[in-house]
């Protein structure tokens, strides 16, 4: 009998997640000042779990105080607070779905107003064209960085699991750090962590090596992977099923597929090379030849939101469907199918001329109605992106500023520095 996706799904450790219907990460940028969820965060994720997913992905917790994708961003290090924690998981967990925590570090893609740690495999800076100048010149990594990074992944692997979380999934995508260690666009190093593809590579599967063995073999591990940059000359689809093939041996539970960065957001819909995303999942044609040849299940995400195109992604024969902007909107999205499966969401676009700023305020629309499910209030569809930009560029500024404050940095001043 052909799964649906209301199936429940088996993990190769034998966790059962209980549909395939996936939250996947979004930042949320609702952190508190001590970088810690508190209820605003409670109260998002008490809605998804409310809501009928199988599994919840949390957005961006950060494995570095100074190097944060923006502020408001939760951070959890070896002097982080754990009670926070253990109740932000005990809330994921109550509808009996799993919850993984997404660890990840930015790299090269920390705003320069940040004032914070800007590091990359090499010093090749964004190139956002004329917006360019909102990012630093990264500072290339010595090995001693790339040991910290290593060990920073590992330290807060270890705490999301003392707090109850089920799993992490380490960001490996979207142009933060891991991805630029395998994209040749942004690694041009000569040493064991560049040139190959297995060098760029090993950072990767350094990372994941150390989780698991942590963690344990009960502790699930999942990795967020491009598909492709879409970026000529950039990490690409072949490269993928290659990395994906580098990581079966070290028990990795799922990988999901992505693509973009900041240059190119595919993962918005929008391309920076020839390729034409489709107008709903997006990566489900590019990936196809990656479903089948894959040793590890995977999981697709990237603008679904209705649900005759999840049950087709879980008919190309993907584990679990990935759901993001639509549960912003509709946080029980996954309980409104159950009973009316022909119901499709009304999502707001943004269909601006420069792709950096209709992505900024794709993102600034969509963390609206986090904010408003935060605070027990209901989404709305109709808000106007501009307005949406403007209110998300005015709370950044004044989070941004606290921030800085508490790093004790002038106006001018960077980490870096």
């Amino acid at each position: 009998m052909a799964n649906t996706i209301f199936s429940p799904y088996t993990l190769t450790n034998g966790a059962i997640i209980a549909n395939r219907l996936v939250k996947a990460a979004m930042e949320e940028n609702l952190a508190n000042v001590q970088q810690q969820p508190d209820q605003a965060l409670f109260n998002l994720y008490d809605a998804w779990a409310k809501g009928g997913v199988g599994l919840m992905i949390t957005g961006n917790v950060m494995i570095d105080p100074l190097a944060m994708t923006g502020p408001g961003g939760v951070v959890l290090t070896s002097s982080s607070a754990l009670e926070p924690f253990i109740q932000w998981a005990k809330i994921a967990k109550q509808n009996n779905a799993r919850v993984w925590m997404q660890i990840n570090h930015p790299g090269r893609q920390v705003f320069k107003a940040m004032g914070g740690k800007n590091i990359a495999p090499s010093a090749v800076a964004l190139d956002l064209g004329k917006h360019s100048s909102m990012f630093s010149q990264p500072k290339a990594m010595t090995t001693t960085d790339i040991d910290d990074v290593i060990q920073r992944f590992v330290t807060t692997a270890s705490m999301a699991q003392q707090a109850g979380f089920d799993g992490v999934q380490v960001h490996a995508a979207h142009g933060y750090l891991l991805a630029q260690f395998l994209s040749p666009l942004t690694n041009q190093r000569d040493d064991e962590w560049g040139a190959s593809l297995e060098n760029r590579a090993r950072l990767l599967i350094e990372v994941v090596k150390q989780i698991r063995h942590k963690c344990g073999a009960d502790f699930d591990i999942a990795v967020k992977l491009n598909s492709a940059d879409f970026q000529r000359g950039g990490f690409d689809v072949d490269d993928a099923e290659k990395v994906i093939n580098m990581l079966a041996p070290h028990q990795v539970e799922m990988v999901e597929l992505s693509g973009g960065s900041y240059e190119a957001p595919a993962m918005q819909g929008r391309s920076a090379d020839e390729r034409t995303l489709a107008r709903e999942a997006y990566f489900l044609h590019l990936t196809a030849q990656l479903v089948l040849r894959s040793p590890i299940a995977l999981m697709l995400t990237g603008g679904i939101y209705r649900l005759p195109v999840a049950q087709q992604v879980v008919d190309a024969g993907f584990a679990l469907c990935g759901i993001a902007s639509a549960l912003a909107f509709y946080p029980d999205l996954a309980k409104i199918w159950r009973s009316k499966p022909e119901f499709t969401p009304a999502m707001s676009t943004v269909n601006w001329q420069s792709k950096p700023l209709a992505g900024l305020a794709t993102m600034a629309v969509i963390k609206r109605q986090l904010r408003r499910i935060s605070q027990g209030k209901h989404p709305q569809i109709n808000d106007s992106p501009i307005w949406s930009l403007l209110v998300d560029q005015f709370n950044t500024r004044q989070r941004t500023k606290r921030y800085r404050y508490g790093l004790g940095l002038s106006n001018d001043q960077h980490v870096n520095d």
